[in-house]
C-alpha cells in the first residue's frame, strides 16, 4: 500500500530520483511522504502531509546533494495521517533512518523487551519501534544490527535503512511485502514494483521472503537471516506493461480508463482466439489439457472487484462447464480449513499481483498440493512468479484507485476459462464454441455505443448526487454486478451503497425503502430471472424508492416503472455482466466529479493493498 525508493550511486542528485521513483509509485495510494538522505555526515530528513507536491515544496527550498537517499510514501495503518507519523523514522540520535511497508504485529512486546522509553518516541508507528530498537543493536555494522532484529520482528515488511557512519550503503529486507533491486551502471536503485525504476534500469532483482540486501553503488550481497549468501538473479525486464501514463484528454485516469475498456478486450481476445484455424486459446491455455482431467473442484480467491469477477466465474464454469466452483474472500480463506487436494485448482486473482490477503492464499493453497493459476495485470508481480500459471489480462497500468479496465479484463479471461474448460470436457461442441467466441468478439463494439452516448448517464448522476444512500440490487449473474457497482459508488463518491442479491430485498433492506432511498436495478430481458426482477422493481416502486434502471435497448415495457432508465445494447444473458458494469462506472464517476471529489485518489484507498 505504501511505496518505497531509494538510490545510491555517483550521482549527486540522489533526493531528485528518490522523488520521481516516488512519483510513479504515487498510484498506489498514500497520505504522507517523506525522503532521508545523508548530507555532511549527518541524517537529514524532509517530510510532508497530503500530495507529493507538498514535499516537492520542502526540498525545493533545500538544495541538497547527496549520493544517497531513501524515501517513502505512506498510506497509514498505526497512527493518524501526520507529519510525525510519516516516514522515514529514526533513532533518537538520528544515527540511522529507516522507511517500512508492512505491519509489524508484535512491535508493543519488543518495545517493553528493550526498554524503549515514551520520551524518545516522536510517532505512533510500529516502524519507529523497529529503528531505536536497531540503533541498540548497532555496532559499526548495519548490515548485521538489521539480522540480528528481524529474528526477532513477527509481521510483514520491506525494510530500507540508511546510517551516517556507513554512508556507502543501503540495508534492505523483505517478508511478505515487495521489495525490488534495481541494478545500474554504478548505481543502484530500490522500489516498491518494477514499473517506478524502469526509467532508470531495466536490469531487475526481485527479493524474495527473508532475503537482507547490502547495496552499495557497485555491489549487492543478499544474505538470508542467518547470514548465508544466496544467489542473485537478474531478470532484464520489458517497459511494455509500464509505459509512461498520461491522461490525454481525459480529466481523470478513472475515465480514461473506462474508455480503455473496448480496446482491453480486444486485445485479450486477439492474443489468445485463433478462429481461422479453428483451435481457440491454444498459445494462451493449452496448460489446461494436462490438468483437465483430474480436475475435481474449482476454488476463487479474491478481494473487492477481483472477488466480484470470481462471483460471475463460479457461476459460469457451474453452468457451462458443470464443474463444481467455490469463491472465497482472500483474508478469509487461510484463516478457516478449506478441504483442498491436488485435485482442486485454486484460481487467485489480483490486478496488481501484490495484493498480501491473495499471495498468501496462493501460497496456502501451493502447500496444500493444489493447482495454481492466477489472474493478473502485473508482468513480474509476487503473484506471477508464485503461481504454477498465469495469464496476464494486459490492461496496461491501471492508474485510478478504483479498478474499471482490470475488473473486464479479469472477465474476458475468466469467460475464455470456463469456455476452454467446457470445451475440453465435451460440454459445449466446436460449433457451439465457435458461436460464443463470436459473441465475445462483438462485446468491444457495444460498450463502444454505449461510452458513445453518456449524456443521460450524466444527467442522471446530477439529479441524483445528493442522495446520501444507493442500494444495488441484481440477479444471477448480475448480483456480483450489483456488488461492484455499489463498491464503485462507495469508492468514488463516498456514498453509502449496498449490493444485494434482487430476491434477498425482502429479508431486510426493503425496510429501508423510501423516496430519499436510490434503488439501482439491472435487469436484462429475457434472462431466466427477467420476471422476478420486474416483480422486485413493482415492490420498491410501490415503497416510493426512487428506482434507476439498467435495462436493454427497445425495452420500453417497464420505462414506465422506473424514475431512471440506462439501456445498453442487446446481448447474451451469459454475457451481458461485461457490458452491464460500464454504465455503473460511469455512474459513480460521473456523481464523483459532481461532488468534487478526488476521483483517481479516493480518501483512505489504496491502488495495491500489501497489508493485511
Amino acid at each position: 500500500m505504501c511505496g518505497i525508493s531509494g538510490y545510491i550511486g555517483e550521482k549527486n542528485n540522489s533526493i531528485k530520483i528518490v522523488f520521481n521513483i516516488l512519483k510513479k509509485l504515487e498510484y498506489r495510494g498514500y497520505d504522507s511522504s517523506g525522503i532521508a538522505t545523508i548530507f555532511n555526515k549527518k541524517i537529514l530528513i524532509k517530510k510532508s502531509i497530503g500530495k507529493l507536491v507538498n514535499l516537492k515544496k520542502i526540498i525545493l527550498k533545500h538544495q541538497i546533494g547527496s549520493n544517497i537517499s531513501i524515501g517513502h510514501i505512506r498510506w497509514a495503518t498505526h497512527g493518524k495521517p501526520s507529519r510525525n507519523n510519516a516516514h522515514p523514522h529514526t533513532d533518537a540520535t538520528k544515527n540511522i533512518a529507516i522507511v517500512h511497508n508492512g505491519v509489524i504485529e508484535n512491535y508493543i512486546e519488543l518495545k517493553k523487551k528493550y526498554c524503549i522509553n515514551d520520551e524518545e518516541i516522536v510517532s505512533d508507528t510500529d516502524t519507529e519501534i523497529i529503528v531505536h530498537i536497531i540503533k541498540k543493536n548497532y555496532k559499526n555494522d548495519l548490515f548485521s544490527a538489521v539480522r540480528n532484529v528481524l529474528r526477532e520482528v513477527k509481521g510483514s515488511y520491506a525494510f530500507a535503512l540508511i546510517c551516517k557512519n556507513e554512508p556507502d550503503r543501503i540495508i534492505c529486507a523483505v517478508n511478505e511485502s515487495p521489495l525490488v533491486i534495481g541494478v545500474g551502471d554504478k548505481e543502484n536503485f530500490i522500489a516498491s514494483d518494477v514499473s517506478a525504476i524502469l526509467k532508470y534500469t531495466k536490469k531487475i532483482v526481485f527479493l524474495k521472503n527473508g532475503d537482507v540486501a547490502e547495496i552499495k553503488k557497485n555491489n549487492i550481497i543478499i544474505r538470508d537471516i542467518e547470514n548465508n549468501i544466496k544467489n542473485m538473479q537478474i531478470k532484464t525486464i520489458k517497459d511494455e506493461n509500464c509505459s509512461y501514463i498520461r491522461k490525454n484528454k481525459y480529466k481523470h485516469f478513472m475515465l480514461k480508463e473506462i474508455f480503455e475498456q473496448p480496446y482491453v478486450i480486444k486485445n485479450i481476445l486477439k492474443d489468445v482466439i485463433c478462429l481461422n484455424k479453428n483451435k481457440n486459446y491454444e498459445n494462451e491455455f493449452k496448460f489446461f489439457k494436462n490438468i483437465i482431467k483430474n480436475i475435481s473442484y474449482i476454488y476463487i480467491i479474491g478481494c473487492g472487484s477481483s472477488y466480484h469477477s470470481g462471483l460471475i466465474a463460479k457461476l459460469l464454469f457451474e453452468n457451462f462447464a458443470n464443474i463444481r466452483t467455490e469463491v472465497d474472500i482472500a483474508s478469509e480463506f487461510r484463516y478457516r480449513n478449506p478441504i483442498l487436494n491436488e485435485n482442486t485448482l485454486v484460481i487467485v486473482i489480483s490486478q496488481s499481483g501484490e495484493t498480501a490477503d491473495t499471495l498468501a492464499a496462493l501460497r496456502f493453497a501451493k502447500n496444500k498440493k493444489c493447482k495454481t493459476f492466477a489472474i493478473c495485470n502485473v508482468m513480474n508481480s509476487s503473484l506471477s512468479r508464485e503461481a504454477d500459471k498465469t495469464i496476464f489480462t494486459k490492461c496496461g497500468q491501471e492508474i485510478g484507485v478504483a479498478s474499471t479496465k482490470a475488473f473486464i479484463g479479469q472477465l474476458v479471461i475468466l469467460y475464455l476459462l470456463v469456455f476452454e474448460l467446457s470445451n475440453k470436457k465435451g460440454i459445449i461442441n466446436n460449433h457451439e464454441f465457435k458461436k460464443i467466441i463470436v459473441e465475445l468478439l462483438d462485446v468491444p463494439k457495444k460498450i463502444f455505443k454505449i461510452l458513445k452516448n453518456t449524456k443521460s448517464i450524466i444527467n442522471i448522476a446530477e439529479k441524483i448526487k445528493g442522495k446520501k444512500n444507493f442500494l444495488y440490487l441484481g440477479r444471477n449473474l448480475n448480483y456480483p454486478i450489483a456488488l461492484e457497482g455499489a463498491l464503485k459508488l462507495k469508492e468514488i463518491s463516498y456514498i453509502h451503497a449496498e449490493g444485494y442479491a434482487a430476491g434477498e430485498m425482502k429479508h431486510g433492506p426493503i425496510a429501508l425503502v423510501d423516496k430519499s432511498m436510490i434503488v439501482v436495478f439491472i435487469a436484462i430481458k429475457k434472462s431466466k430471472v427477467y420476471k422476478k426482477i420486474i416483480s422486485n422493481i413493482e415492490e420498491i416502486k410501490a415503497r416510493n424508492g426512487t428506482i434507476v434502471l439498467i435495462t436493454n435497448e427497445k425495452n420500453i415495457e417497464i420505462k414506465n416503472k422506473s424514475d431512471y432508465v440506462i439501456y445498453i445494447p442487446k446481448i447474451n444473458d451469459y454475457l451481458s455482466p461485461i457490458i452491464s458494469i460500464v454504465p455503473l462506472q460511469l455512474l459513480a464517476y460521473y456523481i464523483g466529479v459532481f461532488k468534487k471529489c478526488d476521483i483517481d485518489h479516493p480518501r483512505n484507498l489504496a491502488k495495491s493493498v500489501t497489508v493485511e
